[in-house]
């Protein structure tokens, strides 16, 4: 049973809302022996976007599994450290990831609706968590909010399969938020979409950034830049014969890429390595 006070968010007092909704500090991530992060700590600031940037294997979406335990179904994962979501930590002995999931909801890297209608795919997570409202009401409500709606509500009962690689990662969305997160995670939304497709997913994140906090995994320092309010840059040390990722800089995204602070980020933002 996840604890009380995450379950129950009603009952947290929580109107600071110069504090993070998510508090990150990853002390050390491991997959059996293999340290993949270390010394990360990165605040999600509520009602913006944040996103990961970096090479690859520095460790962006292992910090952005962390935040909804995602990483806990991988065979030998080990973390060090504390997430904490509006103020409580969810990697409490106590806490059921599943319950954490509930309220910080995940958009994968490559579309993977259910082999299900269009509908369906939209009402699983409802029927799965008991909603208790009208469902056809709220698939509605979900798909509009995913900009999807005028594009399929004359074939809800076609399988999501069926629609484009940008439509089918738009019904992830309306998946995702049916149930009505506070959170959005999202790794690498855009890397399997055509432009045309990536710039209505980037518009769709300004619009559900009204309702929900966000974070991104993206390889596009340009996306990260229209986008973004926050950026984090994660870099990889190979200086003791392993791979470990861990955070260089984080600051507001203007300034970031504008006037980076750290050698490492000021290289790589300007390409010179990858």
């Amino acid at each position: 049973m996840i604890a009380q006070p995450v379950l129950e968010m009603d009952d947290v007092v929580d109107d600071d809302f110069s504090e993070p909704l998510l508090d990150c500090h990853i002390e050390n991530l491991y997959y059996g022996n293999f340290r993949a992060v270390r010394d990360s700590s990165i605040p999600i600031q509520r009602g913006s976007i944040t996103a990961f940037i970096g090479p690859s294997g520095c460790g962006k979406s292992s910090a952005l599994r962390c935040l909804n335990r995602m990483n806990d179904l991988v065979r030998g994962f080990r973390f060090e450290g504390h997430v904490r979501f509006r103020g409580q930590d969810i990697y409490h002995s106590k806490v059921d990831p599943v319950a954490v999931r509930r309220y910080i909801g995940m958009v994968f890297q490559q579309p993977n609706p259910f082999a299900m209608s269009i509908y369906n795919n939209v009402a699983f997570g409802l029927r799965l968590n008991r909603y208790r409202g009208d469902i056809a009401e709220k698939v509605e409500e979900s798909l509009r909010g995913a900009a999807l709606w005028d594009e399929v509500k004359d074939k809800l009962k076609n399988s999501g399969l069926s629609l484009s690689g940008g439509q089918q990662q738009r019904l992830c969305i309306a998946r995702a938020i049916a149930t009505e997160p506070e959170v959005l995670l999202m790794d690498e939304p855009c890397s399997a979409l055509d432009p045309i497709a990536t710039r209505r997913i980037e518009e769709l994140m300004h619009e559900l950034k009204r309702k929900y906090t966000i974070a991104i995994v993206t390889h596009n320092l340009q996306q990260a830049k229209r986008v973004a309010d926050k950026t984090a840059f994660m870099y990889v040390d190979t200086s003791h014969g392993e791979r470990t990722g861990y955070l260089v800089e984080y600051d507001d995204t203007d300034r970031l890429f504008d006037s980076p602070q750290v050698d490492e980020t000021k290289r790589y933002i300007r390409g010179e390595f990858s």
